[in-house]
């Protein structure tokens, strides 16, 4: 889907970019865009795996593995240009400085547009890391890591918000919005295998985000000739009149400490592979807010006029008006410590069970810095604990073929708000069971060919419980209900092949249905699907590799069609794209050129951002 604010990542029908983003295990809260120079790969772990990290959304997590110093890897410089005056360089340069000890050195700098009118784009990656290695049973990895992106806020007209006839290519943004992604991380990760079969992982990070912003969004159209839409209180005719305003500055600081033991022993004929894990998180969060959404554009207030037929013209009122004071100012901390233990029992070669149970405790504690010290409800705070159980069987009647099932727990604490959100601090507690998720599954892995081809096969019923609302935000600022629940049940089909050795082919497909199942405020709601959600989803890609030097690649997206609205009465139409590559190596030079969208489609890919025209990006690496 689509965030300005963060990624905007959809896991089985749920949101999964609040909370369920992680970097080398460790998770990433907050909302800040991030570079991908530094990521050696980009794990999506559904289901049932997403339990060993605890609270999530339940449909799974994100996990980027960092490029850190290493005894193996080669050294890179690079470059790319490509449509849209995108522009850039990248350095990764890895050295082994001796047999215990390695270096390594990532760095980005580009500059880009977009598509879309007036919209740029900054950024800059540092990443220095060193590890030190005895050979044997030790390893350890420090690694510090500088992203900063400047970017335009990517707003325009929604898909159903304005006439036939708007060009994708039109924007919102007006020429003093900014956003500014800053994000700094320090970390450490030390493994020791000290006895035959037993070791430890300890890892420990430090983690700043900012995300400071200040522009114009939304927008209401007003009527001209040819032009159908109207409101009457336009003042601009042929013009989108934006009357929402919105700066941020925020600090978002998290101190995580992770601990595992894993091993392996039996106990008489049945064989235990065990992990035991503690973790621990210390969030500080200071945001400072100020939002005139649905203003009248009267008086002190801001508003913006935009045409989005005329790239070039835009106007708004903070040329003239100072910028207003923040409406929000909080402060919130957090603390959370955990305990999971899970057990892999092997019965008989042929049958697996795997056992998990993991403990959360959290407390939260939110202070309204625009209130006076002493003033009632200025600070408020709670504290709970849960449980969050895990249970599977893995069956493997021949060696080709894995039938399992599962059933997990997970949980989201403050009710997917209080530090996840930019609610009002004391507006974002409810001392009552957090929210959490329950998740059914069954499937098959199998082997086919020799091994040449391998498919998965899975069917899910995964439930969102205790879903929380305000009952009467005016009178009832800090009283909170269960509003519902949420259902997502599908079917996912995926496979990875090889054809011969020369052609490659993998792909997938699903059939998701996303509903509400309980909605006490507007019980119309129960039944409908879940905006951002389509049925159908599938993807093919085939690669020929005719020489080692060569390849070409191809291949075909596809989204169903998906309701914009809870109420399902805005209908987004599917799209399918096609994509393709090529790459070539010259001796220590490595090419690869890329067209996204090879015939030109329009389409939209959520509600609030249309898909990019055809593009292309060409890159080149020189590796030493």
């Amino acid at each position: 889907s689509y965030d300005m604010r963060g990624d905007g990542i959809m896991i089985r029908g749920f949101s999964a970019d609040g909370g369920d983003i992680y970097r080398d295990g460790i998770r990433e809260s907050g909302q800040v865009r991030r570079s991908t120079a530094n990521i050696e790969r980009i794990e999506i772990l559904k289901g049932p795996a997403s339990l060993l990290y605890g609270r999530s959304s339940g449909g799974g997590v994100v996990n980027m593995v960092s490029k850190s110093a290493n005894f193996v890897s080669p050294s890179l410089v690079g470059g790319y240009a490509g449509s849209f005056d995108n522009y850039g360089a990248t350095l990764d340069i890895n050295e082994s400085i001796s047999e215990n000890l390695a270096v390594r050195f990532t760095g980005e700098y580009g500059d880009s547009k977009s598509f879309r009118a007036n919209v740029t784009n900054k950024i800059m990656l540092l990443s220095p890391s060193i590890t030190y290695s005895n050979q044997d049973n030790f390893t350890w990895t420090a690694q510090y890591t500088y992203d900063k992106l400047e970017r335009s806020p990517d707003r325009g007209p929604t898909y159903d918000a304005l006439p036939t006839g708007t060009s994708i290519r039109a924007s919102f943004v007006q020429d003093s919005d900014y956003v500014d992604d800053i994000l700094h991380v320090a970390r450490s990760e030390m493994t020791w295998k000290f006895v035959p079969n037993w070791s430890v992982r300890w890892a420990l990070s430090h983690r700043s985000a900012e995300q400071n912003f200040d522009h114009f969004y939304g927008g209401t159209w007003c009527s001209a000739a040819g032009r159908t839409l109207a409101n009457a209180a336009c003042t601009w005719n042929g013009y989108v009149r934006q009357t929402a305003y919105a700066w941020q500055e925020t600090m978002n600081k998290t101190l995580s400490n992770v601990l595992e033991l894993k091993g392996e022993f039996n106990t008489g004929g049945v064989q235990h592979n065990l992990l035991i894990a503690a973790d621990s998180a210390w969030e500080d969060r200071q945001p400072r807010l100020f939002s005139n959404a649905n203003s009248t554009c009267t008086g002190t207030s801001l508003c913006g006029y935009v045409d989005p037929f005329d790239y070039s013209d835009r106007y708004n009122d903070r040329r003239t008006k100072p910028r207003p004071g923040a409406s929000q100012h909080n402060h919130h901390k957090a603390q959370s410590h955990s305990v999971f233990l899970q057990d892999v029992i092997t019965l008989i070669p042929q049958i697996k069970l795997v056992l998990g149970l993991r403990y959360d405790w959290y407390k939260f504690q939110s202070t309204n810095l625009l209130l006076a010290q002493g003033a009632a409800n200025r600070s408020r705070s709670y504290s709970d604990g849960t449980i969050s159980p895990s249970a599977g069987i893995v069956w493997k009647p021949v060696e080709a073929h894995s039938i399992y099932a599962s059933y997990n727990k997970s949980f989201a604490p403050y009710g997917r708000r209080g530090l996840v959100s930019l609610a009002v601090a004391t507006t974002a507690l409810y001392d009552d069971e957090p929210q959490f998720q329950e998740q059914y599954e069954v499937g098959i892995k199998s082997d086919w060919f020799d091994e040449r081809l391998n498919t998965q096969l899975s069917v899910f019923n995964l439930e969102r419980n205790n879903i929380r609302y305000r009952p009467n935000p005016e009178t009832g600022p800090y009283t909170w209900a269960v509003q519902g629940k949420q259902r997502s049940i599908g079917v996912e089909f995926s496979f990875l092949g090889k054809i011969n050795s020369a052609w490659f082919i993998r792909g997938g497909a699903s059939y998701i249905e996303s509903t509400v199942r309980q909605d006490v405020t507007v019980p119309a709601n129960v039944g409908q699907y879940l905006a951002g959600t389509a049925k159908e989803t599938g993807n093919l890609f085939i690669r020929y590799l005719p020489t080692k030097s060569l390849y070409v690649e191809g291949g075909v997206t596809y989204v169903g069609d998906q309701w914009t609205n809870l109420p399902n009465t805005s209908l987004l139409k599917g799209y399918e794209r096609i994509d393709a590559a090529i790459g070539y190596s010259i001796g220590k030079v490595n090419l690869t050129l890329a067209v996204s969208n090879v015939t030109d489609k329009v389409y939209w890919r959520s509600g609030a951002m249309p898909g990019a025209p055809r593009n292309v990006l060409l890159r080149a690496n020189f590796q030493f």
